[in-house]
């Protein structure tokens, strides 16, 4: 081949590789927060300061009669603290995340005390109750379910002499929330795609933890085949639309998180390019600053509190799953940062509202992303 038509043939090629390089708007270059013992201790103070408090409560229970109306704490006598059954069980999860990864903090003994008080057959046992009664079918699914099998999940993967017992205490539960998450899916004809506590694509994630994490292969079949029905026909994901005013999810960052895990690095990259098609664009430009938070001591608008951690969350899930040689690799690691250092800053003044959840998701924010 002649010299010029080499540079012709290498000329193209490169207005090729630039039509796919994707055009990234300008973020700041910030470090991205760590996961220290101080601050781990700070996030454990908070769970461990509402895991034992019954009120304020706000219950999800259906009342069937007069019987019915008693103590939260008779009928969910492990998780009755942190203002709700979800927020108790994830409160449980920091709790055991902030021993694991900090074994000898000063607060490692009152944690593992909380730990062996709650999570015992006997207590479980009357969770397990409430949770099998038919008016309560409905009862925290599909997010406090997932997050008790993410707790199942690490005490399951846990390194630790106490944690065989804490595992087999709280497996009868699981068990009964996998077999209730396979019929769910099953019946569920659409997914639901809220930036809430009801959004599917975020629910699975934890769930599919625990599928692999108990060698469940049943369950991880349902969950990726449901994944995949649900969403891998998904395209241009409608960015430009969030947040809602209340929202703690991105209900597009959160189903790319999920489909990283359910899909193959050769089927995920594709799918990603479809999904969030155009991010330099306006359309994505909702997602490169915090949301605003006029009231963080309201409960429900302090959520936005809540999305910036879960965003960073979600956009660490995104470059861990990208070729080190993919531009949009640094690009999420530096909305990661963003997202992180404003979330972790004003969750420091939110009131209960905010207290007795927000430190869970200031750990999944910081802590090494998992598939």
């Amino acid at each position: 081949m002649r010299p010029p038509a080499l540079l012709l043939v290498l000329g193209a090629v490169a207005v090729l590789l630039a039509a796919c390089t994707p055009s990234l708007p300008e973020v700041p270059s910030a470090p991205l927060p760590t996961l220290d013992a101080a601050s781990a201790s700070r996030f454990a103070a908070l769970s461990i300061g509402c895991i034992d408090r019954p009120y304020p409560h706000k219950s999800d229970l259906v009342l069937a009669g007069e019987p019915d109306v008693r103590p939260h704490r008779e009928a969910a006598p492990a998780f009755f603290g942190c203002f709700d059954w979800h927020s108790a069980v994830h409160g449980h999860w920091a709790l055991l995340t902030v021993l694991r990864l900090f074994p000898d903090l000063p607060e490692a003994a009152r944690i593992r005390a909380i730990l062996a008080e709650h999570l015992t057959t006997d207590r479980l046992a009357t969770e397990l109750d409430m949770l099998q009664r038919a008016d309560e079918r409905t009862f925290e699914r599909p997010y406090g379910w997932a997050w008790f099998l993410r707790l199942a999940a690490t005490l399951k993967t846990w390194d630790d002499p106490a944690a065989p017992g804490l595992f087999a205490a709280v497996l009868p539960v699981s068990r009964h929330l996998a077999r209730a998450t396979t019929d769910y899916l099953g019946r569920l004809s659409v997914p639901v795609r809220a930036g809430t506590h009801n959004n599917t694509a975020y629910a699975l994630a934890h769930v599919l933890a625990y599928a692999r994490s108990v060698d469940d292969s049943g369950l991880e079949r349902v969950v990726s085949e449901r994944a995949r029905a649900f969403y891998l026909a998904d395209h241009a994901c409608p960015v430009a639309y969030e947040p809602s005013g209340e929202d703690f999810l991105s209900p597009c960052l959160v189903e790319a998180d999920l489909m990283r895990r359910v899909l193959s690095p050769a089927e995920f990259l594709p799918w990603l390019d479809r999904f969030l098609a155009d991010l330099g664009g306006p359309g994505f430009s909702p997602l490169l600053a915090p949301a605003v938070v006029h009231d963080r001591h309201d409960p429900r608008i302090g959520h936005l509190i809540g999305l910036s951690l879960s965003r960073a969350q979600g956009f660490r899930g995104l470059a861990a799953a990208l070729p080190s040689t993919d531009p949009r690799r640094d690009f999420f690691l530096a909305l990661a940062a963003r997202h992180a250092t404003d979330g972790l800053a004003r969750m420091r003044d939110s009131g209960y509202g905010g207290e007795h959840w927000l430190a869970t998701f200031a750990l999944a924010a910081l802590i090494e992303v998992d598939r």
